[in-house]
């Protein structure tokens, strides 16, 4: 008994170890793009595929991938996904061209999907009663850990051995993983077994998804085009058509790759809300975050890393402890409160927002939204799972993970737009230098508004303005436009996360405690 208990403690490891791989490439490369810039001699973006591709196809093959684990074995295609993470990794470290990395990035995406939605499945499937909390918990510290701690890694692996270490890291901790889950996870019964694969839900699915991502992703990438734009609007109708189309032909489908009535359940509901509200708000919000400390600040990538600990470190401290405390204590109550205290967090960080900030300023918010994402996260998963079906614990496990993921990609538009918003209102009302030529000041603005909040600093403080004599002025504008930026992000962040608790404090259910 002792050695099948320890067993599936190894078995836990190992499914965290692919589930820390499979976020942190998500993130992780965003650090290394100014380095491959030079090695590629490409464009910035040029480079924005190597991250948008492993983000598209991340998304669109979670809900594929849960659904063959629970018809041909979850531990089966957990390991087929990790040959094909690792054996990817290898490819993209090798890469001597951009369509090389950015075909190896689609492949490593569809690894990644597979360890991050079956892992959390095989969990659920191999812990019974208060350990499954607890194991639930821990892997979902995990997956809030291996979100945000991209700074640090990427950072400390670009600096010592070159942009090629974010991906070679992966191929031994790989190999390791995928021994340790050989010998130590128990297969899951083959649910769907003798059922008919759905090839049309799957393709109407995953190009819902594909669709709905790659408009959010246009729309990030050209921030001044209004949704209505064409090349934007017509992939998020698109997406809504597609989705439309799908429900009618699960409904009548003998064999649906999704059961629909998973959202007549309450609880479910309420979980895929608070998944998408920490997405949108807590994990889009990191990337903003980061940058101000790079940009904005003046930190290198890897000291940016550093001083994020003060919200990471939330992810090993509590995870391990909120399988008890959802056993005790109302886990509605504290998903509720958790996300209340994000949105003091962000209403902090719009208060601190000013040209004099410093790092003391930050911290606040920076523990209030690690202590969300310590708690929130690892609850998440356990509450959303609670009273699911066996045979439908992968597929709850895909759609939170899909709503997680169509959140933050969500959000990254959404507190961008609010963002570039405020950012270019500021300049338009205090972009005026008398000294300086009507036709330049003109010109000068329309730069900085194209350039964004992302490239403004770097802009202000470039040598080729350095000799103008209003450059001190014009960086105080910048700098100011910039904080306004953040304080709008900051408000939109905190009003995702008011809802977020709404939703959970009004769907999600008390289910009985341990006495």
């Amino acid at each position: 008994m002792q050695n099948k208990n320890t067993k599936k403690w190894w078995a836990l490891f190992a499914l965290s170890l692919g589930v820390f791989m499979g976020l942190l490439d998500i993130t992780v490369v965003n650090v290394a793009l100014p380095t491959m810039v030079k090695s590629f001699s490409a464009t910035f973006n040029d480079l924005q595929w190597v991250v948008n591709a492993y983000t598209i196809a991340f998304s669109v093959v979670l809900l594929v991938v849960s659904k063959l684990g629970d018809m041909y074995g979850r531990k089966k295609v957990v390991l087929i996904s990790m040959l094909v993470f690792v054996v990817a990794s290898a490819t993209n470290g090798l890469a001597t061209n951009l369509l090389v990395l950015d075909i190896g990035r689609v492949v490593q995406a569809f690894g990644g999907a597979g360890l991050m939605t079956l892992s959390m499945a095989l969990v659920a499937s191999n812990f019974e009663g208060a350990q499954r909390g607890t194991a639930l918990g821990i892997l979902g510290s995990v997956m809030g850990l291996s979100t945000v701690s991209g700074p640090l890694i990427g950072g400390l692996l670009v600096e010592s051995f070159g942009w090629p270490a974010i991906f070679y890291v992966n191929v031994p901790i790989g190999i390791v993983a995928a021994i340790l889950m050989w010998f130590t996870i128990d297969e899951t019964p083959s649910y769907g077994k003798g059922q008919k694969i759905d090839w049309l839900g799957i393709f109407l699915s995953t190009a819902a998804i594909f669709f709905a991502v790659y408009g959010l992703v246009e729309k990030e990438n050209h921030p001044h085009l209004p949704w209505t734009d064409l090349g934007i609007a017509a992939w998020l109708v698109a997406a809504v058509a597609l989705l439309l189309i799908f429900i009618l032909v699960e409904m009548r489908s003998d064999h649906p790759m999704m059961n629909l009535k998973l959202f007549k359940n309450g609880n479910f509901v309420g979980s895929v809300i608070v998944a998408f509200a920490l997405g949108s708000a807590v994990y889009a919000s990191n990337i903003y975050l980061t940058s101000l400390m790079q940009n904005y600040m003046g930190y290198s990538a890897f000291d940016t890393g550093v001083r994020q600990l003060t919200m990471t470190v939330w992810s090993l401290i509590l995870g391990p402890v909120t399988g008890y405390l959802g056993t005790k204590y109302s886990k509605r109550k504290i998903i509720s409160a958790s996300l209340l205290l994000a949105g003091m967090g962000f209403l902090l960080l719009a208060n601190a927002m000013t040209t004099k900030l410093t790092y003391m300023q930050l911290v606040p918010t920076l523990v209030m939204l690690g202590i969300t994402n310590g708690l929130v996260n690892p609850m998440l998963n356990t509450a959303g799972l609670e009273g699911a079906a066996p045979k439908e614990i992968g597929m709850v496990s895909g759609l939170l993970n899909v709503f997680r993921q169509l959140g933050t990609s969500f959000g990254i538009v959404i507190l961008g737009l609010a963002q570039t918003n405020h950012y270019d209102q500021y300049l338009n009302a205090h972009f005026s230098f008398p000294q300086a030529p009507v036709v330049m000041v003109g010109s000068l603005k329309q730069v900085l508004i194209q350039a964004g909040p992302f490239s403004g600093n770097t802009i202000a403080y470039s040598t080729k303005l350095s000799d103008l004599p209003f450059v001190k002025e014009l960086q105080g504008v910048v700098w100011n436009a910039y904080c306004s930026g953040m304080r709008g992000l900051a408000y939109t962040a905190m009003t995702i996360v008011l809802i977020g608790a709404v939703g959970a404090f009004c769907l999600l259910k008390d289910h009985a405690k341990s006495k």
